[in-house]
């Protein structure tokens, strides 16, 4: 149960005055929620910088371009003339020392005349520019009387934003947000406190959401770093719930004498790397250990992930138990399917797929053997976890976290059996830091190598001005009988602000102009078996150039592709565009990758595109990633809108993490079952931050 102190913060947005239907519409997308928020989501929606309104001079002081706080006296109103006039209202005003306007477009009638009742003194802030020779502000941010002016501090927060969203509101509806902050118990050790110099929870959302100081809100700051401990800290405690049960001590074990492993290894038609031995291996071992595995597989773009899960889904197998594989996508899931029967059958392994798409009988028939225990592995996405999905001893679940499952997913999978171990696969190598952040303590296994047989992959970036040159480029790779990617950012022409991305159906339609029937479209509007079809046709060479978003960044196979064009790759993050080219590069024959970019280009995104180029190791792209993007982009959350973390940041946090882990280990030890005083708080803490979820293990088992 939820501990009654909190009621407050988990009260939806809509009960604080001023929070209609639309903002809540505008919340819900702002703070990625598919429901109403908690006022907590909006306490936890922290500010990217600051606008200091101290400097207050007068008029005739005041220097354009820059932010300027300015008391004058109304004068007078010209409201703009009737019908369909683009001009705006203007509010002349002034101090002993000039006069000044204030321009507001589109302004209703009256609302800015009580705004600025003429005689009246007003604080005014905006940014301040010449026109005609005179100081102007147009839409100046904030108007307020000297009453109103004596509360502030001078200094405003500026959070980030969603179109139709404005900073008046959200700032308003912050505020009284704050209002409802009940007294937190603290859950954080007087050590910690103490070593780390941090303030109370409700000063430091004080301080950082109203700054006395400009440096109030820095991320290194004690404030914030406060906040983005509790975080990690709710985080670390609720993986080490989880790990503590599954490192209980696990009865019979899961490994047999390797004949299947065997079996599986001689039908390859490549030798195992170094590195695939090893895993293999350590796997091997966890199997026989008195406890649960917890094991991190992680290996970049087509280094054999897929191979070693058989392998460890083979041991099991051999003592009669069966294997849960559980992918992101469908797309994936057929991808480690279709890797997995030819070798399973050769070893006599049954192997079934449980996606969305079967239903009816065939789904019935599944089910059915699977309790029966004729299914040896059973690869699929979600709908492995539905409740009817019965296993008759499952006793490995291997997760492909491609975009990270929660901890709940992992939970739901491995209560289908007893003592079940734990295998996760990730594609995209992962630095250390964020292993411990994301995963907890796991044992991890690298595959670094690539299999025998693997080409080279060249990469060079060009200024999409050179458009027309690729394109005859590619219509000789198309008369060589050559496979091509096409890869653009967006599926149809798009909303958004700033300069116009290429679209999916508008490059399709020009190169279709060029080459006719060659040229196949895939994107994640399409239903399942459109995109089945398109692939496979590309797969055949029906098609030979294959337009598509980044829905085949992941798990889509076909040896013969060999060049990559990636439009507009300056709007990709490494890991994506680390993931895309990792589609070719995976035959016989070399292979070559065009990064387009539209000029000019941004600082981040030049340094992204050269380590692109410089490199094809996962392991360096992700520590280089981290140093540029924070860590949202080094597990694919950014762009998937997964869950990372809102507050702490690794590249600034990375020592709070490591504390977290500690913190949380020695409560583990000194107060497994979180009772007393600070369980109380802890428990607090775990939903303040939605990380329940693991509450429920402390009384099982």
């Amino acid at each position: 149960m939820r501990p009654e102190l909190l009621n407050p913060l988990f009260a939806p947005v809509t009960s604080i005055p001023g929070i209609g239907p639309k903002l809540d519409k505008l919340l819900r997308f702002l703070l990625g929620r598919s429901e109403t928020p908690r006022i907590a989501d909006l306490l936890l929606h922290l500010p990217v910088s600051v606008i200091d309104r101290r400097e207050r001079p007068k008029i005739r002081d005041a220097a354009p371009g820059t932010m300027v706080t300015l008391e004058v006296t109304v004068d007078r109103h010209r409201p703009a003339p009737g019908g369909r006039s683009r001009a705006p209202h203007l509010v002349y005003v002034s101090d002993d020392t000039g006069a000044a306007v204030l321009a507001y477009f589109k302004a209703y009638p009256g609302q800015v005349e009580k705004l600025l009742p003429v005689g009246e003194k007003r604080f005014i802030s905006g940014t301040g520019q010449l026109f005609d020779g005179i100081l102007q502000i147009v839409h100046p941010d904030r108007v307020i009387d000297e009453e109103g002016f004596a509360k502030l501090s001078g200094i405003d927060p500026v959070y980030p934003l969603t179109q139709g969203l404005a900073i008046g509101a959200l700032r308003r509806a912050v505020g009284l947000a704050l209002t409802r902050l009940p007294a937190l118990p603290e859950w954080i050790s007087p050590e910690v406190m103490r070593r780390c110099s941090f303030p109370p929870i409700a000063e430091a959302l004080n301080r950082v959401h109203v700054p006395v100081e400009l440096t109030d809100i820095l991320p290194e700051g004690p404030f914030w770093s406060r906040l983005a401990f509790d975080e990690l800290l709710a985080g670390q405690l609720a993986l080490a719930l989880v790990r503590a049960q599954l490192r209980r001590p696990a009865g019979d074990r899961n490994a047999g004498d390797g004949q299947l492993r065997r079996l599986i290894i001689d039908a390859l038609p490549y030798s195992l790397t170094n590195s695939q031995q090893e895993a293999v291996k350590a796997i091997a071992g966890d199997l026989t250990q008195p406890v649960r595995m917890l094991r991190l597989l992680q290996g970049d773009v087509g280094s054999g992930k897929t191979v070693v899960a058989l392998l460890a889904a083979a041991a099991v197998a051999e003592v009669g138990r069966q294997t849960a594989l559980m992918a992101p996508t469908e797309i994936l899931a057929r991808q480690h399917i279709k890797t997995i029967t030819p070798l399973a059958e050769r070893a006599g392994l049954r192997v079934a797929i449980l996606t969305g798409r079967e239903k009816g009988r065939e789904r019935k028939d599944i089910l059915a053997r699977l309790a029966a225990g004729e299914i040896d592995m059973l690869v699929g996405t979600h709908a492995l976890i539905q409740d009817d999905v019965e296993f008759k001893e499952l006793a490995l679940a291997v997760v492909d976290e491609q975009h990270r499952f929660g901890v709940r997913e992992r939970l739901a999978l491995t209560n289908k059996g007893d003592a079940v171990d734990v295998l996760v696969l990730s594609a995209t190598p992962i630095p250390r830091t964020l292993v411990l952040t994301y995963f907890g303590d796991m044992d991890v296994s690298e595959l670094r190598e690539k299999p025998a047989g693997r080409q080279p992959i060249e990469t060079r970036t060009l200024s999409a001005s050179r458009l027309t040159e690729v394109i005859d480029g590619i219509g000789r790779a198309v008369g060589a009988g050559k496979l091509i990617y096409w890869i653009v950012p967006l599926v149809e022409e798009s909303e958004m602000d700033g300069p116009k991305l290429t679209n999916a159906e508008e490059r399709f339609e020009s190169l279709r102009e060029r080459f006719g029937d060659k040229v196949g479209l895939v994107h994640g509007r399409m239903r399942g078996t459109e995109k089945d079809l398109a692939m496979a046709r590309f797969a055949a060479a029906e098609t030979q150039i294959l337009v598509a978003t980044t829905v085949v960044e992941v798990g889509v196979d076909v040896p013969a592709a060999t060049i990559m064009v990636i439009e507009n790759a300056e709007r990709f993050g490494l890991a994506q565009l680390h993931q895309l080219r990792g589609r070719i590069g995976r035959g016989s024959e070399a292979s070559n990758c065009l990064l387009l970019y539209r000029e000019p280009l941004g600082e981040i995104a030049a340094k992204r595109l050269k380590v692109i180029k410089e490199t094809t190791d996962g392991f360096r792209i992700a520590e280089e990633d981290l140093k540029l993007r924070g860590e949202g982009d080094v597990l694919g959350t950014r762009q998937s809108g997964l869950p990372g973390f809102r507050i702490a940041r690794p590249d600034v946090h990375a020592q709070l993490i490591t504390q977290a882990r500690d913190e949380a280990m020695r409560i583990l030890q000194d107060d497994p079952k979180l009772k007393g005083e600070r369980g109380e708080a802890l428990r607090c803490l775990l939903y303040l931050y939605e990380r329940d979820e693991a509450l429920p293990l402390i009384g099982a088992g």
